[in-house]
């Protein structure tokens, strides 16, 4: 943030200012070094506090204190609330001032924040909870699957319990408790048959605990659940891309007397206003009538609030293709249907439906994703199992750039037309938005299918001071 900052402000790392009626000068090759840098400074940093931040939070709650557990759930919904706000903070004041006061003063603030967050985070050290680092957990699984493969001609022992198992050597990475043999993925259970060779000289690449082998377990079987939050980002993405290409043919004024236009890049905020609303309600009003018939501290289960998140995303996108056939109306009433400068006669605000919807998915979704891989990734994993969060979103948008290339490819015709040209007015981009739809509603059964068969991680608690251990595998 820093280098950025600096690049805004020190003439020297940028062109200089020019009008709209000059023409301007090309930044060089050292200074798009320096801008590309920065960039490239900053997303490494983000990365990294993303990727530790929700479970670093998380873990300073003790879950084996039932007090303590339930505020682990609240701390999910008011760690994204924040994020939010600072998403909108930084869509209008910081945006307002980068484009009226100066790029120097936009960056600066954001700059400013960063270091004071650091210090504090510093100066809080002593009063964190830390967990120590038990060896790469990657190491770990790796042995599993190579310890299987190399007894894959072993035969399948009947008696779970002639498993290998080794409490003290597995300590380090069962804190909170221990993970119970379950009958899934029974091949890697070969990982832990015990032969002669391994009485004699235990090698872990020969030889895995069942609390490992059920680690890996819970990864593989985490998988279809992570798979399923792609689409969900994918048609997310399209808030930023056409819906954006939507207002700007759009009348953005906020009454036919008001001189004032939305920019369109600030039609998000209404994305973040209905997340944060969702988010307030969900927590102080939703969670409470829930825990009455669910009996869960979190009110429903993250499987649940998840399902109900990408229900809602696709009735967002089916919502946006229908904005579209009726933006495009109104384009075809007025007789601009091949004049894409022309503003139509509609208001900007018949995209706030979508946006909002989509604000509302996301809270359901995204927080229920974070919910789900903190609690059933293997303890030793959380901050990797978190940071596949936000590779899901990575993928979406990666994801939204193919289908865009894929629809443009299928749907050329003879002229070079295609369903998403430059005008929209003479685009299908309801065809769009409607095959989007079609493709979350078959993710919406297959999501529903795995979280049916899905199993929970069945874990052996570690009771507070020596108290019997319980096994917890309930669906929470």
């Amino acid at each position: 943030m820093i280098s950025l900052t600096v690049s805004a402000i020190m003439p020297q790392f940028r062109p200089p200012p020019c009008t709209s009626n000059q023409n301007c000068m090309e930044a060089s090759a050292w200074q798009l070094a320096v801008l590309y840098v920065s960039l490239l400074l900053t997303a490494l940093g983000a990365g990294g506090i993303r990727a530790c931040v929700v479970a670093f939070g998380a873990d300073q709650f003790d879950e084996s204190d039932p007090k303590e557990k339930t505020k682990t759930w609240n701390f999910f919904n008011w760690y994204y609330f924040c994020m939010g706000v600072s998403m909108l903070l930084a869509v209008t004041v910081v945006v307002y001032i980068q484009d009226n006061v100066g790029w120097g003063l936009g960056l600066g603030i954001p700059t400013v924040a960063m270091a004071i967050s650091v210090v504090s985070f510093v100066l809080g050290y002593r009063m964190y909870r830390r967990l120590e680092p038990s060896g790469s957990p990657f190491t770990r699984l790796a042995q599993v699957v190579v310890a299987a493969v190399r007894k894959r001609k072993l035969p399948m022992v009947s008696d779970p319990s002639c498993l290998y198992v080794n409490e003290e050597m597995d300590a380090p990475i069962s804190l909170s408790g221990k993970l119970v043999h379950t009958k899934q993925l029974r091949f890697l259970d070969k990982a832990a048959i015990i032969t002669e060779e391994d009485r004699r000289q235990p090698n872990p690449w020969r030889l895995s605990t069942v609390h490992r082998v059920e680690e890996l377990k819970s990864v593989i079987r985490m998988a279809p659940i992570w798979a399923a939050g792609i689409l969900v980002i994918t048609a997310s993405t399209q808030q930023y891309t056409f819906s954006l290409q939507q207002a700007r043919t759009m009348d953005r004024r906020f009454s036919p007397a008001s001189s004032f236009r939305i920019p369109p890049g600030s039609m998000t905020v209404f994305t973040m206003l209905a997340m944060l609303l969702t988010i307030t309600l969900y927590d102080r009003a939703l969670i409470p009538l829930a825990r009455r018939f669910t009996g869960l501290d979190r009110g429903i289960s993250f499987l649940h609030r998840m399902g109900i998140g990408f229900a809602i995303s696709t009735l967002a996108t089916l919502v946006a293709g229908l904005v579209e056939v009726r933006r495009k109306a109104a384009a075809a009433a007025a007789g601009i249907l091949n004049d894409p400068s022309t503003i139509v006669p509609i208001s900007v605000f018949w995209l706030v439906p979508q946006y909002a919807l989509h604000g509302v998915a996301e809270a359901f979704t995204s927080i229920g994703h974070l919910e789900f891989f903190y609690d059933q990734a293997p303890e030793s994993m959380r901050s990797t199992a978190t940071a596949l969060f936000w590779m899901s979103i990575s993928v979406g948008s990666y994801v939204s750039t193919m289908l865009v290339s894929v629809v443009h490819h299928y749907s050329a015709g003879p002229g070079g037309s295609n369903w998403l040209p430059d005008n929209l007015n003479r685009g299908r981009l309801e065809y769009f938005y409607w095959i989007i739809t079609l493709l979350q509603l078959l993710n919406l059964v297959y999501y529903a299918i795995c979280a049916k068969f899905y199993t929970y991680k069945p874990l052996q608690l570690r009771r507070r001071k020596e108290e019997e251990a319980v096994e917890l595998s309930s669906k929470v």
